[in-house]
C-alpha cells in the first residue's frame, strides 16, 4: 500500500465529526419521503489513498503554500475520509473520490474490493480537484442531485472559484478545512503585506484582495515621524477566521458560525473545520446539525 502519512489527533477529531454528519445526512434522506426522488452524492476532493499512516515529524519551516505542520506520534494505518464515507449507513447513491496523485488514486481502487456492494457506485478521478469540481457543478443535475462535499487540502490548493461554483448549485453541503495557521497566517508578513505569488495565492484563496484592508493597517509609528505610510499586520487567528467565514457567507445560503480550530501538538490552530450549506430549503436544518457536531 502506498505510504500516505498525514495528521495527528486533530485528524481523528476531524474524521469523527465528518462521520457524524454523514450519518445524520443519510438518515434524513432515508426517512424523508419528500427526499425519495433525490440522489445523494458524496465527494471527497483530496481523497489520498483511503487510508493513512500517522504522520512522521515534518521540518520546522515547511512551505506555507502546500505543506502542513503535523504530529508524528504514531505509525499505524488509520481509515481515511474515503473509507469513513463508504462505511456510512444508509449508503450514498454515488461516491466521487478525487486524487491527483496517480499512485494514491491507484490505491483507492482497493476500496471497491473492501466494499463490493458499493463498488459500482464508486468513481475515482485522478486530476486537479479545482477544474473537475467546477465542471461537475456546471454539468450536474441539481434538480435531483444533492451532495456533501469534503474539501480537505494539504495547504492552499482550493480556489475560491471552486467554492463559489459549489454554492451556485444550491444543492451542496460543504465541509472544508481552511488552512488557517498552516498557510494563510504564515503568508501574512508582519512588516508589510505580501507581494507577488504569495499575495496572488491569498487572493485566489479568498476570491478578493480585500484581505489587504482586513489584515493590515497604516503604521502609526511611521506616520508620527513623517515617513511615507507603511502597512503592518493587524490580524490574529480570530480575525482571519472571521474574514473567511464572512466570505463563505457571501455565497452560501447559511454557514455554521462556530468553525472548529484543529490544533497540532503545540496547540497551534493549523486548520479551521468549517461548514456551509447551499440549499435554501434545507440549509437551516443542515447548519443546525453541523453546529451541534462542531460544538461537541
Amino acid at each position: 500500500m502506498s505510504d500516505h502519512r498525514f495528521g495527528g489527533p486533530w485528524t481523528e477529531d476531524k474524521l469523527n465529526r465528518l462521520k457524524k454528519y454523514l450519518r445524520a445526512y443519510m438518515t434524513i434522506f432515508s426517512r424523508n419521503e419528500r427526499a425519495a426522488f433525490l440522489r445523494p452524492v458524496y465527494v471527497d476532493a483530496f481523497a489520498g489513498t483511503g487510508f493513512r499512516r500517522q504522520a512522521s515529524p515534518q521540518p520546522e519551516d515547511p512551505d506555507p503554500l502546500f505543506d502542513v505542520i503535523t504530529d508524528g506520534d504514531a505509525d499505524s494505518f488509520r481509515k481515511g475520509s474515503a473509507y469513513v464515507a463508504l462505511e456510512t449507513d444508509p449508503p450514498f447513491a454515488e461516491y466521487i473520490f478525487i486524487e491527483q496523485n496517480q499512485e494514491h488514486a491507484q490505491v483507492l481502487q482497493q476500496l471497491r474490493e473492501d466494499f463490493p456492494k458499493l463498488s459500482q457506485r464508486v468513481k475515482i478521478v485522478s486530476e486537479d480537484a479545482n477544474p473537475y469540481l467546477e465542471r461537475w457543478c456546471i454539468e450536474g443535475d441539481w434538480s435531483r442531485d444533492r451532495a456533501v462535499v469534503f474539501l480537505d487540502p494539504y495547504g492552499m490548493q482550493v480556489s475560491w472559484s471552486t467554492i463559489a461554483a459549489m454554492a451556485s448549485t444550491k444543492a451542496i453541503d460543504l465541509w472544508v478545512l481552511f488552512p488557517l495557521g498552516v498557510a494563510v497566517n504564515r503568508l501574512l508578513l508582519r512588516a508589510h503585506p505580501p507581494e507577488g505569488a504569495w499575495a496572488d495565492r491569498l487572493t485566489t484563496q479568498f476570491g478578493t484582495d480585500a484581505w489587504r484592508d482586513a489584515f493590515y493597517r497604516v503604521s502609526r509609528q511611521r506616520s508620527l515621524f513623517g515617513g511615507s505610510p507603511e502597512m503592518v499586520k493587524d490580524a490574529d487567528f480570530k480575525r482571519i477566521a472571521k474574514f473567511w467565514i464572512d466570505r463563505l457567507g457571501s455565497v452560501f445560503e447559511k454557514v455554521a458560525p462556530n468553525p472548529l480550530p484543529l490544533r497540532n501538538s503545540r496547540n497551534i490552530p493549523i486548520y479551521l473545520l468549517c461548514f456551509a450549506a447551499a440549499n435554501p430549503k434545507g440549509s437551516a436544518t443542515a447548519v443546525r446539525i453541523a453546529q451541534d457536531i462542531l460544538s461537541r
